[in-house]
């Protein structure tokens, strides 16, 4: 992947200030600015606790018409009634009145403490000179803009050819904590140059989501303020893609679904306090449904997930998630390897130097656990990380 110095993206432009809603010295207010309306799509959380820019968006989407996504960290705007809507009105209607697109077209995104006012006499102080600085290589300033306990801006873009024509394909996210899939769990922006209706553009977008962050836990908890949101510019200039299984529209997808898959595993890798990131990959399984579920259920084990961070090959603790899953399983035809090395064999342990081999595997770096539960075909994966002590100390301090 092309990361920060080369992340431009024909048709738009962006900008990132302080607007004091996190600690003084960190940028915390930006916006993505297309040069005139554009296809747009989104998905959004599927919490029943939904914050206030996320009411908007799903209302602004159903357009599939966008110009600005206005995005601020270091307050979620999330349970503050209609204060709260009013908030993050206002801070869309402000933009309006300084570039001058409609404010529907306007699709506002918060991240940070839940519950607190969101200050928008600060971030209507700083709009005019945020506006004013918007330039095309503004977007990584922005991806350091949307960070809360993130320890490093994710980024990603690839380069297409579409009819013969060069495409950018961008993405920026932020999540550490709070990851879990059943929507993508975190902020997420993708923006592409490409020329494609707004039916396509979502298809593509949720189609990306199977494979890349639906198929990633770090804590199994999801947030009020998730969403991806995705625009179009059209600057490419290519024949517009009605049909994603149109030869274009396949390799839209696919680049699109490049870019989301790449920074999945980058939120993975900076789940807060993480030490380790691995896999858990199920093979014959009964059913895709019991694959997908024994995967998952692995992945979220606190157990499993502590004994990672242990580099402790306890396989003990996989059998017994396993056997919580709900699927079909015979415990005496379970097999599950560490990397290469196998640590059980038909439901037994192969004893200690098999999993001092795996403790290697695991202290090497990232790793597949891979488990076969000889029932079937079905196969599934879910990437994850570990969890440590750290985790505990930086949600214990979120607000303090």
């Amino acid at each position: 992947m092309e990361h920060e110095n080369k992340l431009i993206v024909p048709g738009f432009r962006a900008a990132a200030v302080e607007a004091a809603i996190k600690k003084p010295g960190r940028l915390d207010l930006a916006v993505i600015v297309a040069d005139q309306p554009v296809a747009a799509a989104g998905v959004l959380t599927t919490n029943k606790v939904k914050a206030a820019p996320v009411l908007l968006c799903q209302q602004r989407l159903r357009a599939g018409k966008a110009q600005a996504i206005l995005v601020n960290s270091g307050n979620a705007n999330a349970c503050t009634g209609e204060a709260g809507l009013e908030a993050a009105s206002a801070a869309c209607r402000a933009v309006t009145e300084l570039l001058g697109c409609p404010e529907q077209l306007i699709l506002p995104a918060s991240t940070g403490v839940i519950g607190q006012p969101l200050p928008v006499d600060r971030i209507l102080d700083v709009l005019p000179s945020l506006t004013a600085s918007l330039h095309p290589g503004g977007l990584p300033q922005v991806a350091e803009a949307i960070m809360t306990t993130d320890t490093f801006p994710k980024t990603s873009l690839v380069h297409t050819d579409i009819d013969g024509v060069r495409v950018t394909v961008a993405g920026l996210a932020k999540g550490a904590g709070m990851i879990h899939p059943d929507m993508a769990t975190m902020l997420v922006f993708l923006l592409t140059d490409a020329a494609v209706s707004p039916k396509a553009l979502k298809a593509a977008v949720k189609q990306g989501l199977t494979g890349s962050f639906n198929r990633i836990t770090v804590d199994g908890d999801t947030s009020t303020n998730d969403c991806v949101l995705a625009l179009a510019s059209g600057a490419a200039g290519h024949r517009p893609i009605e049909n994603l299984h149109s030869p274009a529209g396949e390799i839209l997808a696919a680049s699109l679904h490049t870019v989301m898959a790449d920074l999945a595993v980058q939120v993975v890798r900076d789940g807060e306090g993480a030490a380790h990131v691995f896999q858990v990959v199920v093979e014959g399984a009964a059913s895709p449904a019991d694959a997908l579920k024994a995967a998952r259920t692995v992945a979220l084990s606190p157990l499993v997930k502590t004994a990672v961070a242990g580099e402790d090959a306890n396989w003990g603790r996989i059998m017994a998630a396993l056997g919580r899953a709900r699927v079909k399983l015979n415990p005496n035809r379970v097999n599950i390897f560490f990397g290469p090395q196998q640590v059980v064999k038909a439901g037994l342990g192969l004893g200690p130097a098999a999993e001092e081999t795996a403790r290697q595997v695991m202290a090497a770096g990232r790793f597949d656990l891979r488990i076969h539960l000889n029932l079937g075909t079905a196969s599934d994966s879910y990437l994850t990380c570990d969890l440590t002590a750290d985790y505990v100390r930086i949600n214990a301090d979120y607000r303090s």
